[in-house]
């Protein structure tokens, strides 16, 4: 006997004791499962609002014509500081292109072919820019090592001025997309590429000044080797965070011997195994488990009052959205092949 369940978000924090135990956060004994909103309480995992799609839309058109601005001060300079800056930018708008997309296809309602929908998009997005970055940041590496060893003449008055109006226009993005919904993967992505980027503008404005200043041209590889490490710290955060949902990793949210612990107390229960837990899409957790009761509560019509309680355990005690729960006597064990505790 299975069954499914959306359950609402209390968070870890308001954990007093084991399901079917006392609990101070629900003092009348009854958890509220509206009470966050959401489908049935806890996140609300909808479509973005239009707004943030305007929001996207603006960063992207700032970023790719300032990449265009970069480009062709790079050239005029000599700056490999500033064609990095401009690679960076040039994944930024990948990104926000990958965020973009993501959101059309996880508007699109769920059907018999894609019974979850489109959601998990934005996680295939999210990776396939982190690929983009190390191919960027491996290509930029070895061009700045070559300028180590051979440093060319470069002009450092264009790379401080385009460098300070690039900062202008990472501040002005990282504004707008402040007001964005943060939950998603891919926004979290965009979001530090920008912070990123302002550090890149920065570190050429200190190299452009160092040329001006002192002629030291190695200057500009410098602060290009500062901007790789920083593109290749943005790709590991996005191809860590997209692996651990491709891979169907347990959401760092959600700990399993606590699920184990407070289902396994839950009144009418004996034994609880098979339990996983993973990640559909950014903050969107599900979780199943098998649930071992007596033969007596399954006979007796009692089942459905079991699984009120399971839901309500995972509703008031942990971050899960969707849940799945198969009831089964013990006899029934020993026919299984546990893959999982």
């Amino acid at each position: 006997m299975t069954a499914e369940a959306g359950a609402a978000h209390m968070g870890p924090g308001g954990t007093a004791g084991r399901c079917g135990e006392p609990d101070q956060a629900f003092p009348n004994g009854e958890p509220d499962l509206g009470r966050s909103g959401g489908r049935v309480g806890g996140h609300d995992h909808g479509v973005p609002h239009d707004a943030d799609k305007k929001r996207l839309i603006a960063v992207a058109t700032l970023t790719v014509a300032f990449i265009g601005v970069e480009i062709a001060a790079s050239v005029q300079s000599g700056s490999l500081a500033l064609l990095s800056d401009a690679g960076h930018m040039l994944a930024d708008a990948g990104a926000l292109a990958g965020a973009l997309w993501a959101m059309h296809l996880a508007s699109k309602p769920a059907s018999d072919r894609w019974s979850f929908g489109l959601k998990r998009a934005e996680i295939l997005s999210a990776a396939v820019n982190g690929v983009i970055l190390v191919a960027v940041a491996a290509v930029l590496a070895y061009q700045a090592v070559g300028r180590l060893l051979h440093p060319p003449v470069v002009a450092g008055l264009p790379m401080v001025v385009v460098a300070c109006i690039g900062g202008g226009v990472n501040l002005f993005a990282a504004f707008l997309l402040s007001h964005n919904h943060r939950d998603s993967l891919n926004m979290r992505g965009v979001f530090a590429h920008v912070i990123a980027d302002l550090y890149a503008f920065a570190g050429t404005v200190v190299a452009g000044a160092a040329i001006m200043a002192f002629g030291y041209y190695r200057a500009d590889p410098i602060a290009t080797i500062v901007v790789v490490g920083l593109m290749s710290k943005s790709a590991w955060r996005l191809l860590a965070a997209s692996g651990r949902v491709l891979l169907q990793g347990t959401p760092e949210s959600v700990d399993l011997e606590q699920v184990r612990s407070h289902l396994g107390g839950v009144q009418g229960v004996l034994g609880v195994h098979e339990v996983h837990a993973w990640t559909l899409t950014s903050a969107l957790p599900v979780l199943s488990a098998h649930v071992i009761v007596s033969d007596e509560l399954l006979t007796s019509g009692e089942a459905g009052m079991v699984l009120d309680r399971l839901q309500e355990c995972l509703a008031g005690h942990f971050d899960v959205e969707h849940s799945t729960f198969q009831l089964e006597p013990a006899t029934h064990v020993d026919h299984e092949r546990p893959e999982h505790p």
